[in-house]
C-alpha cells in the first residue's frame, strides 16, 4: 500500500507520528543499509532479485515483545528489479512453503480507470525482491497469494487487493494489514513510515509524491523507496502478532483482515454508481433516476475507454442533466458541465438515451445509509452514543474509527440487518449495550469526572426533576 495511511495511485501521504514514543530514538541509518526496520538502498538494476545480507544477526529467537526496536540489520548486496520470467519462476519457487510473505504494490491510476500496475515487492525471511510487471507476468504469484499455509502482509491494502485482483486473478487467502493491526493496539490509522518507525525505530527514507514508477530505468532512489516499504512488514507482523495475542484480539484484527478482503472481490455495479456522487443523493424522484442512469452510462463508458469517471462526464454535469432532462443535442450543449465532446455523435446519443430510460423508470431507491431514515426520536442519541463510543475507544485503546463510525451507529439505531455493530466482536464489546440503551435496560450517565458511564437503568426518577 505504501507509506501513506491512505493511498491513490502513487502518491504517498506524509508520515504521521502515532503511540506511544519508543525507548530508543529513530535512527536515519546509512542509506546502503536495509535493516529489518531501516533505510535501504536501491542498487543496479538488472535481471535478479535483491538479496539482502544481514550486518547484525542479534537476537533472531529474541522475544517479539521486548522493549525498545531491533538492531539487526541487512546490508543491499544487489537491489535488481526481475524482468526475467525464468527469474522471476525461482522467487515464487521460493516462496512456495513460506508461511510469512509481505507484499507492496506501485501503480498510477490518474488518467486511467483501472489501476495501472508498475511494481510489486515482495519480502520474506532475508530477502526483498522488486518484480517489474512491465516486463514479467504477474499470473504465477496467484499461487502463492491462493496458498492455505501463506499470510500474506500487506500495510492499508484496499488498493493494493484491487491491483492483485486485476493482474493476478485473486486477492491473499490469508490476509494481514499492519494498518488494521495497529487500530487494535492503539494507533489511528497509522502511516507506514510511523509504524515503521514505532515498531522498529527506523525513519524510512522520504519518497517523491509526484515519482513516475512507470518510468524506465527506475532510478536508485525509486527502488530503495520500493524495497522499504515491504523490508519490515514481516517483523511488525511478528510483533504485531503477538502484541494481539496478548490482549486477545488477535481474532478481532483477522476478522477484520478477512472482511477486508471480501469486500475487494465484490465489484460494485455501474447502477450503484450514483450513490458514489454527493449531489445526486440530494435529488429526488425523476430527477435522481435520471441521474442513476446517466451516472451508470459513465461508469460504463469509462470502463470501456479506460479512463477515470471525472475524464468521462463531471459529476456537476450528471446533477444538472438530470435536472433539466434534456432531448436534443442542442438542450444537451447548453447544461453547464457538458462541452462539445459530450454534446456530439455517439456520445450524445448515449447520453439522450440515459436520460430517456431514467425519466421512464421508477424513481431510484433511496440511499441504504441516508440520516433521514433514522427516526427523529433517536437522531438525538447518536451524538450521545458517540461520545460513549469515543471514551469507550479511549479505554480500550482501539482505533475509534475501526471500533465504530457514526454510520455505523445510525445503521445499528435503524435496525439494518447488515450493522457491523451487531455483527462479531464490535456487537459484544458496543453493539449490545447501545441495544440495551435504546430499549431503555440502560442509563448513560456522568460519572462526576467528566467521563460517561454506561450503567444499568435504576428507573428511579430524580426527586424535582419533571417526570414526562
Amino acid at each position: 500500500m505504501g507509506r501513506g495511511a491512505h493511498r491513490c495511485g502513487h502518491a504517498h501521504h506524509p508520515r504521521h507520528a502515532a503511540g506511544p514514543p519508543r525507548r530508543a530514538a529513530a535512527r536515519q541509518g546509512d542509506p546502503r543499509d536495509l535493516p529489518v526496520g531501516g533505510q535501504e538502498r536501491r542498487g543496479h538494476r538488472g535481471a535478479a532479485r535483491c538479496r539482502l545480507r544481514r550486518h547484525e544477526r542479534r537476537g533472531r529467537h529474541a522475544r517479539l515483545d521486548r522493549l525498545g526496536p531491533r538492531r539487526r540489520h541487512r546490508r543491499v548486496s544487489r537491489l535488481e528489479p526481475i524482468t526475467d520470467p525464468a527469474r522471476f519462476a525461482t522467487v515464487v519457487e521460493e516462496l512456495r512453503g513460506e508461511h510469512v510473505v509481505a507484499l507492496d504494490t506501485e501503480f498510477h491510476r490518474e488518467r486511467t480507470y483501472y489501476p495501472r500496475i508498475a511494481l510489486v515487492q515482495l519480502a520474506w525471511r532475508d530477502e526483498v525482491a522488486i518484480v517489474d510487471p512491465l516486463a514479467v507476468d504477474l499470473a504465477p504469484l496467484a499461487e502463492i497469494l491462493d496458498a492455505e499455509g501463506t499470510t500474506t502482509v500487506v500495510h492499508a491494502a484496499s488498493q493494493d487487493l484491487e491491483v492483485l485482483l486485476r493482474c493476478c486473478g485473486t486477492v491473499p487467502r490469508q490476509l494481514f494489514d499492519t494498518q488494521i493491526a495497529a487500530g487494535f493496539l492503539g494507533m489511528s490509522n497509522p502511516s507506514l513510515g510511523s509504524l515503521v518507525e514505532r515498531e522498529v525505530g527506523v525513519r524510512l527514507p522520504k519518497g517523491d509524491r509526484l515519482t513516475d514508477w512507470l518510468q524506465r530505468p527506475l532510478t536508485d532512489a525509486q527502488l530503495a523507496y520500493a524495497a522499504s516499504d515491504v523490508a519490515h512488514l514481516v517483523e511488525i507482523h511478528g510483533r504485531q502478532v503477538a502484541a494481539l495475542e496478548a490482549r486477545g484480539r488477535l481474532g478481532w484484527a483477522l476478522d477484520e483482515c478477512d472482511a477486508l478482503r471480501n469486500r475487494a472481490r465484490v465489484n460494485r455495479p455501474p447502477d450503484e454508481a450514483w450513490s458514489r456522487i454527493k449531489e445526486v443523493r440530494q435529488l429526488r424522484g425523476r430527477a435522481r433516476a435520471i441521474a442513476r442512469a446517466v451516472a451508470a452510462w459513465r461508469e460504463r463508458r469509462a470502463m470501456e475507454v479506460d479512463q477515470p469517471v471525472r475524464f468521462v462526464l463531471a459529476d456537476l454535469a450528471i446533477v444538472a442533466i438530470a435536472q433539466r432532462a434534456p432531448t436534443t443535442p442542442d438542450e444537451l450543449r447548453s447544461i453547464r458541465g457538458v462541452d462539445d465532446r459530450h454534446a456530439k455523435g455517439e456520445v450524445a446519443r448515449q447520453i439522450l438515451e440515459a436520460v430517456a430510460e431514467g425519466a421512464a423508470a421508477g424513481p431510484a431507491p433511496a440511499e441504504p445509509t441516508t440520516n433521514g431514515e433514522l427516526s427523529r426520536e433517536l437522531r438525538p442519541a447518536v451524538g450521545l452514543v458517540s461520545s460513549w463510543v469515543s471514551q469507550l475507544a479511549r479505554e480500550e485503546d482501539i482505533d475509534t474509527a475501526l471500533l465504530a463510525t457514526r454510520a455505523d451507529l445510525e445503521a445499528l439505531l435503524r435496525g439494518d440487518e447488515d450493522a457491523r455493530l451487531a455483527q462479531g466482536w464490535r456487537a459484544e464489546l458496543v453493539g449490545e449495550p447501545i441495544r440495551r440503551l435504546v430499549a431503555g435496560e440502560a442509563a448513560l450517565a456522568f460519572d462526576g469526572k467528566g467521563g460517561l458511564v454506561l450503567e444499568v437503568r435504576s428507573h428511579l426518577p430524580l426527586r424535582g426533576a419533571p417526570q414526562g
